[in-house]
């Protein structure tokens, strides 16, 4: 019997938050604290919470820095990071697939 691709899901990448982190530094490359916390709809401790948990994991770079004389703070997925939102992806794919495949059998009776 194969494993079940629910299996293979990463705890600290698939909690909605971080996952969503991950899925936009992604997209944008680096990303600002702020843009994070608007678009997630979160505070700035939670958003901070999850960082830490991503950034521990080796997942994520937080780079902090000026932009003019405002302090910024810039989030960077790690090449582990891209490796492991790719992973989360596929085990999400084999997921949705399996699901839609019994949604399309014929019922047991």
């Amino acid at each position: 019997m194969t494993e079940h691709p629910a299996n293979g899901l990463d705890d600290v990448v698939h909690q909605r938050v971080r996952l969503g982190i991950m899925a936009i530094t992604h997209q944008a490359r680096q990303v600002e604290f702020g843009f994070l916390r608007e678009t997630l709809q979160l505070t700035a401790g939670n958003l901070g919470q999850h960082l830490t948990v991503l950034e521990k994991a080796e997942l994520i770079r937080i780079e902090k820095g000026y932009e003019g004389k405002r302090p910024r703070t810039w989030v960077t997925l790690t090449a582990a990071g891209q490796t492991a939102l790719r992973a989360e992806i596929s085990h999400l794919k084999q997921l949705i697939h399996q699901v839609e495949q019994a949604d399309t059998a014929p019922a047991d009776h």
